[in-house]
């Protein structure tokens, strides 16, 4: 790979099981010199239905893994080869299953695969390094967060907050140079995002989300409930700390006995509340939060947040950054680092005992002979 800044493109398929994001960036692993084209594929819903019927397996473990890999590779390569100009691609894959310190990380896909189908070096399986080495495994996203800072311009310790099936927090301090260096960065999950309120919208309504937060903004949250779940003892662990999608078991069924109204008030207050709950493990508190996510468009969580947690949350946007596209940069952005074998995670994001490299980089068979 030359020396450099390169033309790197990022793809990420989330636990919402939506779709494909695909974005450039420009970047020599370190800075970020521009963002480029992006893009989005979407799973039909025969392909949701395949994905999700995957989801919490592990390698192995059950036939439904073969269709689940196959619509994996052929969405991500449909949509990445209409970005001839990258140089490398960065593939995050499709999270299955998320245990750190159990059976270790699960994400579908297969880069040299996918290499091959490109015509196009891919770094992927970003997360099994940081996890063998006794890090969490997750988030990843704060190394490019920590770039975004920089490139913003900010001079003040800022707050990324990324609000998709899970919510995670970055608290970043752009005037530390480099990531990996102690008090740069400290990531966490917050709680349940937007997960539970789809799952609630799917099984009540069959409704794929609760757009504009129609029908919480009708509800009055069960504050009982929002307590009962805030008691699990994952919100009193010291971060970094990860989560896995379903942790918190059935929160719809917690719901039950609630209107369609007030079960979709309460499990958006619940995000809102975990968030609040997390900024006093902060190593200071932010000014702002810049939210990212689906769950940025929520103006009912939107408006919670702020109050809640008694700052403004405004969405990334605000800053000139792209809120849709965040995730799959930040895959273009660790997929550089990964190549260059730069650390991807340190003790402040995952709690691996030091900064960790990671990734496996594959080359399509014709330009490893080329």
């Amino acid at each position: 790979m030359k020396a450099g800044a390169i033309q790197a493109l990022g793809a990420m398929s989330g636990t919402s099981l939506d779709g494909v994001d695909a974005a450039m960036v420009e970047t020599d692993g370190q800075a970020i010199f521009g963002f480029g084209r992006s893009g989005y594929r979407p799973y039909s819903k025969d392909e949701q239905a395949v994905l999700a019927a995957a989801l919490g397996l592990w390698p192995g473990e059950d036939a439904r893994l073969t269709a689940a890999a196959e619509v994996t590779l052929n969405a991500h390569a449909e949509l990445l080869s209409d970005f001839p100009e990258a140089e490398l691609a960065g593939f995050h894959g499709q999270t299955l299953a998320h245990d750190p310190h159990g059976r270790g990380t699960h994400q579908l896909g297969d880069g040299a695969a996918l290499a091959e189908r490109l015509g196009c070096p891919v770094a992927w399986d970003f997360r099994t390094a940081d996890v063998a080495a006794g890090g969490e495994g997750a988030p990843l996203a704060p190394f490019f967060h920590h770039a975004c800072a920089r490139w913003i311009g900010a001079e003040e310790p800022v707050a990324f907050l990324n609000l998709g099936g899970v919510g995670n927090v970055t608290w970043v301090d752009p005037l530390i140079a480099e990531p990996a260096m102690p008090g740069a960065l400290l990531a966490f999950d917050t709680g349940p995002a937007n997960a539970p309120v789809n799952d609630l919208l799917m099984a009540r309504l069959g409704l794929a989300y609760d757009a504009d937060g129609a029908l919480a903004s009708k509800g009055t949250p069960d504050e009982g409930l929002v307590e009962k779940v805030l008691a699990h003892p994952y919100f009193s662990r010291v971060p970094p700390k990860s989560l896995d999608r379903n942790d918190f078991g059935d929160l719809t069924g917690l719901c039950e006995g609630l209107s369609d109204a007030d079960a979709a008030a309460t499990l958006t207050a619940l995000c809102a509340e975990s968030v609040a709950r997390s900024l006093a493990l902060l190593p200071a508190r932010p000014a702002q939060l810049l939210v990212t996510g689906g769950g940025r468009m929520n103006p009912v969580l939107m408006q919670m947040l702020a109050a809640r947690c008694g700052i403004p949350a405004v969405a990334v946007e605000d800053v000139g950054l792209d809120g849709d596209m965040l995730e799959a940069q930040a895959f273009a952005y660790l997929a550089v680092r990964s190549a260059r074998g730069l650390p991807l995670s340190a003790p402040g994001t995952t709690a691996v005992p030091q900064p960790q490299p990671g990734g496996q980089l594959s080359q399509p068979a014709l330009r490893q002979t080329a």
